[in-house]
């Protein structure tokens, strides 16, 4: 089984699957730095390089590959879910948990990333606040129908959204296959 976390870029997903995977005592891993490290090039220059599909694609495969390992947390990319196929997959793989903030705290955390501006590129050519608002327009409705689990981070310290996920996880999650 794995649980997949999903979530606008500083939604929390990475820094809440390290202290979740460990309170499961499973592993976890970040789809996007699997994709850096596989690609041997940051997500920013993916994008620069071959495109958003190239990156979508590289994107795909790599959770396809993650998604049929067992007692594994994964963070997705923000974007992870534009993929019908890998929607699929992630809810078949187990619990889908949505990690939501509202568009200032997105804003406040992306800008407190130092790696995010290295990283990852800017997907529209808006203003910070405005790009998220406006992805957040497109991506919200497949996070919704994606999502087995739907968590608001807002003000929540990263162990009380860790006890929230496990509160709402089934039992039969918390059991090592």
């Amino acid at each position: 089984m794995v649980i997949t976390l999903i979530g606008y870029r500083g939604s929390g997903k990475s820094t809440v699957a390290k202290p979740l995977a460990a309170r499961l005592g499973w592993n976890w891993i970040d789809a996007d730095a699997v994709i850096e490290e596989r690609a041997q090039r940051t997500i920013r220059e993916i994008f620069a390089a071959e495109g958003e599909p190239a990156f979508r694609e590289w994107e795909r495969q790599v959770l396809a590959s993650l998604l049929c390992q067992k007692n594994l947390v994964i963070a997705a990319g923000g974007g992870a879910i534009l993929n019908e196929e890998t929607r699929n997959l992630m809810r078949q793989s187990g619990p889908v948990i949505w990690l939501q903030a509202d568009i200032e705290t997105l804003y406040v955390r992306i800008h407190e990333d130092v790696t995010t501006a290295e990283r990852r590129p800017n997907l529209t050519n808006l203003g910070a606040k405005e790009e998220i608002a406006r992805v957040l327009q497109v991506r919200e409705p497949l996070y919704q129908s994606s999502a087995t689990l739907v968590i608001d981070t807002e003000g929540l310290t990263i162990e009380s959204i860790v006890n929230k996920i496990l509160e709402q996880l089934p039992e039969t999650t918390r059991v090592i296959d």
